[in-house]
C-alpha cells in the first residue's frame, strides 16, 4: 500500500491509479469461499474481514450541527430565501449534547456566532475526522490486506489507515486530517486519529476539538449497502468526559457513481485573500 502524507491532495487520476494498484485484492482461486463467506454474513469478505470497498455517503443533518437543532432561517443570505434555511436534525451525539466544559462551551458559542466566517468549511480547508464522514459529499474506501485508504471529494482530502498494529504510524506534527492507526475487532474496523490540529470544527454549529484530542472511530458493516458509524472523542482539556456519535453509512449504488473533482480552493479564495488584492488595499488607503 502507498502511503500518502497527511493532507496530501488527491486527483480523480491520481485516485485511480491507487485504486488499480494499491489495494491487494483476494487472491486467486478464493470465489467459492468469498461466495459462502458472503451468504453467511449478508456481505462480501476480504480474507475473512468485512469488505468496505466501494463508494460512501451519509443522509444526516450532522454537518450543520451535530446535536439537535431545529430549522432556522440565515438572514445574513438575503433573496435566497428557503434555499438558505438551515434542515432541522435530530442529535447524533449519545446523550444528546457535548459535554464541554464551561470555557470550551463559550468558544463553541462563539465560533456558532461567527459563522459561515469561521467554518474552515468555507475556506475548503481539509474536514478532518469525523467530520469527513458526514459532509455531504461521497467519499471512497480502497481496501486490501494491508493499509486502507479513504479518499473523500471535498477538497480532495484523503487519509491513509494503517494497518499494522506492532508498528504504528507515529503523529509527528498536527494535521488537518490527522495519522489513523487501524485494527480489527471482530468484524469491526477501529481507527484511532490522534495528531489533529485545534483548527478544524466538526460542523457549523461551532462544534471543535484541540491538538489534545483523540478520535477513536468504528466501521461495522451490517449488510451490503450499509456501515454503522461510530465516533468516540476524548479530550479532557475540552469535555468533562468522553462523547460519542452514531450515524449510518450507504453506499451509493446509482450507476456512474464515482468520486468527482470538488477542488473548492478557487471558490475561497476571494473570501480568504481578497482583503489583498489592490483594490481592497486601495479602498482601505
Amino acid at each position: 500500500m502507498v502511503r500518502l502524507p497527511s493532507g496530501a491532495s488527491l486527483g480523480v487520476a491520481t485516485f485511480a491509479l491507487l485504486l488499480a494498484s494499491c489495494a491487494e485484492q483476494e487472491p486467486a482461486g478464493t470465489a467459492a469461499d468469498s461466495a459462502a463467506a458472503t451468504a453467511a454474513s449478508d456481505f462480501s469478505r476480504i480474507e475473512g474481514r468485512p469488505d468496505l470497498n466501494g463508494l460512501w455517503q451519509t443522509n444526516v443533518a450532522a454537518n450543520w450541527n451535530l446535536e439537535a437543532h431545529s430549522a432556522e432561517d440565515l438572514p445574513s443570505f438575503p433573496g435566497l430565501g428557503a434555499i438558505a434555511a438551515i434542515p432541522a436534525g435530530i442529535s447524533y451525539v449519545e446523550g444528546g449534547t457535548i459535554p464541554y466544559l464551561p470555557e470550551a462551551l463559550a468558544r463553541r458559542d462563539a465560533n456558532k456566532a461567527a459563522w459561515p466566517e469561521g467554518d474552515p468549511e468555507a475556506n475548503c480547508y481539509m474536514p478532518g475526522i469525523p467530520r469527513a464522514t458526514y459532509l455531504p459529499f461521497p467519499f471512497h474506501i480502497v481496501q486490501g490486506n494491508k493499509d486502507i485508504l479513504f479518499a473523500y471529494e471535498f477538497a480532495t482530502a484523503n487519509r491513509t489507515v494503517y494497518m499494522d498494529p506492532d508498528n504504528p504510524e507515529p503523529a509527528v506534527v498536527p494535521t488537518w486530517m490527522g495519522t489513523s492507526n487501524g485494527r480489527w475487532e471482530g468484524d469491526t474496523l477501529v481507527v484511532e486519529v490522534t495528531g489533529n490540529n485545534d483548527l478544524a470544527w466538526y460542523d457549523r454549529a461551532g462544534n471543535f476539538r484541540s491538538t489534545s484530542t483523540t478520535v477513536t472511530e468504528r466501521y461495522t458493516k451490517v449488510s451490503e449497502d450499509r456501515i454503522d458509524y461510530e465516533a468516540t472523542i476524548t479530550d479532557p482539556t475540552l469535555y468533562s468526559r468522553p462523547w460519542t456519535i452514531r450515524l449510518p453509512v450507504y453506499r451509493r449504488a446509482e450507476p456512474g457513481a464515482q468520486i468527482l473533482e470538488f477542488k473548492c480552493v478557487p471558490f475561497a479564495e476571494e473570501k480568504i485573500y481578497g482583503h489583498l488584492t489592490r483594490d481592497a488595499q486601495d479602498e482601505a488607503e
